[in-house]
């Protein structure tokens, strides 16, 4: 009977030997809001939107594809400028996630305001909701993962969506809820 268990022993160290679940490798994003890890594989951008954007601030996207510039400025019938931000890509290639990080503000806005689970990111309060596909079906996802989190500042949040295309769609969803896990807020 010892035999056996030592030989089975055996088997499974030889197997786990030859089949590592080796974790990818990850890099840090910081500015002077927050700071994260992500696969260092995805590659970031960040934008600057004109000052006629008031509710909203953007810090960063990644994405496991080539992006662009997410925000056009047309001109309004009257002469002015209008400015809509939206994805920086198109369409998500298979197996393919972006995601975005804003800080928004709107009168009256609270975390009680917006759906999903009750959680914690950086040790602030939180709201996580995970839809299929959710907002991002126009980008060809087949899920939505979308995070509120509470700023100490009153009728202001941080914003973390991400878009997600399968195949893979578990492992990349657990690779943005380990970035969120990560994340560590270094201002208000």
């Amino acid at each position: 009977m010892l035999a056996c268990l030592a030989a089975l022993a055996g088997v499974l160290a030889a197997w786990s030997a030859a089949s590592p679940r080796s974790k990818p490798a990850l890099a840090t994003y910081r500015n002077s809001f927050v700071t994260f890890q992500y696969p260092a594989a995805w590659s970031r951008g960040a934008w600057r939107t004109p000052q006629q954007a008031l509710h909203f601030d953007p810090m960063v996207f990644l994405s496991t594809q080539p992006t662009h510039d997410p925000c056009t400025t047309s001109t309004a019938l009257g002469g002015g400028t209008s400015i809509t931000c939206g994805w920086p890509v198109s369409r998500l290639a298979p197996g393919g996630v972006v995601l975005r990080w804003e800080n928004r503000g709107s009168p009256g806005v609270s975390l009680a305001s917006f759906p999903g689970l009750s959680t914690r990111v950086g040790g602030r309060s939180a709201k996580l909701s995970t839809r299929l596909p959710g907002s991002c079906g126009g980008l060809g996802a087949q899920a939505a993962i979308s995070v509120a989190i509470a700023r100490p500042l009153a009728s202001n949040w941080t914003a973390f969506e991400a878009c997600l295309r399968g195949p893979n769609l578990a492992v990349h969803m657990r690779q943005v809820r380990a970035l969120l896990a990560s994340a560590r807020f270094l201002a208000p």
